[in-house]
C-alpha cells in the first residue's frame, strides 16, 4: 500500500484575510485507509504572519487545539475520524470512505497563546475501487491509535504482516482504536495502551499461518480463556510493540458473503386500496378492586394497627410511671400534700366529699 502522502496532491492557495488560509486537495480510494496529518509547524506560520512575529527571526511553538467538521455541519461524516492528545501535538484524520465522492472538511486552529483562529478547507475525493476479496484484522495491544497513524509506523506493521501473510500485495484497509469496539479505558500508568485494531487486505488466499485461526484446535484454546501465542513459525514481530493478539485475530472471505440485497424501488407514494378497515377490539376490562385493597386498604390497616399499639404502649407506660411515684412518695412516711388530695379547698383546707361539692354551687362554695 503506497502511503497517503504519495496518493495526494496538495494544491495551497493564496491567503486571505477571510480566515480560510488554504484548501488542500487529496485523493484517497473507496475501501482504502485514508490518513491526514494536521501538522502544527504549518498553522505556527499562519499564526506568526498574522501577529508580524515572522520578521522576528525567532521561531515560536505556540500550543494550538484543532477542531474539523464537515463544512455546513456539526461534526465529521460518519467514516471519518479525528484525534488529538495534547495542544503540544499534531492531530490524525484518519478512516475509510464507503462510498466515491467528495468530502469537505473544515480544520480549524486555535492558538492557545493568542486565541487567533485559522481555518484551512480539506478536500478529500474517494474515487471507486474494487474490493478486497481477503482480509484480516489483528489487534495490537501494545499501540495507541495516534501511535499508528504515521506512515512510517504503518509501514513497519504491514512489513510484520506481509511475513505472516506470506504476501507483498497487502494494504491496510483500516485502522480502529479499541475504545471505539468497546474496550476499557486503561489507566494512567506506564505499560498501559489502549490497543489498536489493524485490518489488512489482498486479492490473495490466506497463508498456512493465517489458516490456522479457523481451526478446532484455535477456537478451543481461546474459547477457554488461554493466552494463546503466536506460533513461532508464525511469529514475525520485530518490534514488540508491534506484536499482535494471536487469539484476538479474525479473517473475512468476501468472496463467500452474501450480496447485499437491492434497494428498494420508489413508488408513487399513494398506498393501494386495501379494502374495508376493520380496527381491533378493544382489550378486555380489568377489575382494578383487588388492586386497590392490595395498595390502599391494606396499608391503611397496618399503619392503624401500628398506631393503637404504639397508644396501648404510651398509655401503660405512663400508668408505670405513675405507680412508681405514689409508691416512691408512700415510702416517705409523710401524708401526701394537701393538693394532690381530691376535692381539696385551698382556702379552707377542708376537703369535701363528691356528693357535697356537687349540691354546693360553685360561688357559695368560694365564699
Amino acid at each position: 500500500q503506497e502511503s497517503p502522502r504519495s496518493w495526494t496532491q496538495a494544491h495551497i492557495f493564496a491567503a486571505s484575510l477571510c480566515g480560510i488560509s488554504a484548501e488542500i486537495k487529496l485523493t484517497t480510494s473507496v475501501g482504502r485507509l485514508f490518513t491526514y496529518e494536521v501538522m502544527r509547524e504549518t498553522f505556527q506560520g499562519y499564526f506568526d504572519s498574522y501577529s508580524l512575529k515572522l520578521y522576528t527571526g525567532v521561531l515560536h511553538d505556540d500550543p494550538m487545539i484543532f477542531k474539523c467538521n464537515q463544512q455546513y455541519f456539526p461534526d465529521l461524516p460518519e467514516w471519518l475520524r479525528f484525534i488529538q492528545r495534547h495542544p503540544s501535538e499534531n492531530g490524525f484524520l484518519y478512516g475509510t470512505p464507503t462510498s466515491p465522492g467528495k468530502t469537505f472538511i473544515e480544520i480549524y486552529a486555535v492558538n492557545k497563546n493568542s486565541y487567533d483562529t485559522v481555518r484551512n478547507l480539506l478536500v478529500i475525493k474517494a474515487v471507486p475501487e474494487k474490493m478486497l476479496p481477503y482480509q484480516a484484522e489483528f489487534f495490537i495491544e501494545l499501540r495507541e491509535i495516534e501511535k499508528v497513524l504515521p506512515s512510517s509506523v504503518q509501514s513497519e506493521i504491514k512489513q510484520d504482516l506481509q511475513k505472516l501473510w506470506n504476501n507483498e500485495a497487502l494494504e491496510i484497509v483500516n485502522i480502529t482504536n479499541a475504545l471505539d469496539r468497546g474496550g476499557r479505558v486503561p489507566l494512567p500508568l506506564a505499560g498501559h495502551y489502549e490497543g489498536v485494531y489493524v485490518k489488512v487486505g489482498s486479492k490473495k488466499y490466506f497463508s498456512r499461518c493465517l489458516q490456522r485461526v479457523m481451526t478446532p484446535e484455535y477456537q478451543r484454546q481461546c474459547a477457554a480463556g488461554d493466552k494463546v501465542k503466536v506460533p513461532g513459525e508464525c511469529h514475525f514481530c520485530k518490534i514488540p510493540s508491534n506484536c499482535i493478539t494471536w487469539c484476538k485475530t479474525k479473517l473475512f472471505d468476501r468472496t463467500k458473503m452474501e450480496p447485499a440485497p437491492p434497494a428498494p424501488t420508489m413508488g408513487s407514494g399513494i398506498l393501494e386500496d386495501g379494502g374495508y378497515f376493520d380496527p381491533p377490539e378493544s382489550p378486555p376490562s380489568r377489575d382494578y378492586f383487588p388492586d386497590y385493597i392490595v395498595s390502599v386498604i391494606v396499608p391503611l390497616i397496618i399503619a392503624f394497627l401500628l398506631l393503637f399499639v404504639l397508644n396501648l404502649y404510651h398509655q401503660q407506660t405512663i400508668h408505670g410511671n405513675t405507680e412508681e411515684l405514689r409508691s416512691m412518695a408512700a415510702q416517705r412516711g409523710v401524708p401526701p400534700p394537701l393538693s394532690t388530695l381530691p376535692m381539696f379547698n385551698s382556702r379552707t383546707g377542708e376537703r369535701a366529699s363528691p356528693v357535697q361539692s356537687d349540691s354546693i354551687p360553685l360561688i357559695m362554695a368560694q365564699q
